[in-house]
């Protein structure tokens, strides 16, 4: 088998989301599995997988497989792995962010004041014997 003569294909990545529902499929002695990746394969055999569906007798459905060259299969992997490093790299993780106690106690700038009236609507809504334990405390 000459390279030229041969075609790499692979089940496309399981996402049922966008139709992509095939894991495996069997042609000409063949298993083709999804998470096994690229398949070298004559030329007679990736020309009648590229017509392949993902539901059988569903012209609508997506495609089954990626047929594809060497050069292009490599540049698809290339692709792959830059995006999935580009989606970690936009998500990081800052820990540095988060809030203690003591950024709370500090912000004294934002706390209502006494003079607010939603704290004297609310001292006023409170039972009798919640204002006097308030008393006490202080």
């Amino acid at each position: 088998m000459a390279k030229n003569d041969t075609l790499l294909v692979r089940l496309k990545p399981y996402d049922p989301r966008r139709g992509f529902v095939l894991r495996r499929y069997t042609y000409a002695g063949i298993k083709f599995h999804e998470e096994r990746g690229w398949y070298r394969v004559d030329r007679h055999v990736g020309d009648y997988l590229r017509a392949v569906r993902q539901v059988l007798g569903d012209e609508h459905a997506p495609l089954a497989f990626d047929v594809h060259t060497e050069a292009e299969a490599e540049a698809i992997d290339a692709e792959e792995s830059q995006a999935t490093a580009r989606k970690s790299a936009t998500h990081p993780v800052n820990a540095t962010s988060s809030v203690t106690t003591a950024d709370l106690k500090g912000d004294e700038s934002e706390a209502p004041s006494e003079d607010d009236g939603s704290a004297q609507a609310a001292q006023s809504k409170a039972s009798p014997s919640t204002t006097k334990r308030r008393a006490r405390s202080k």
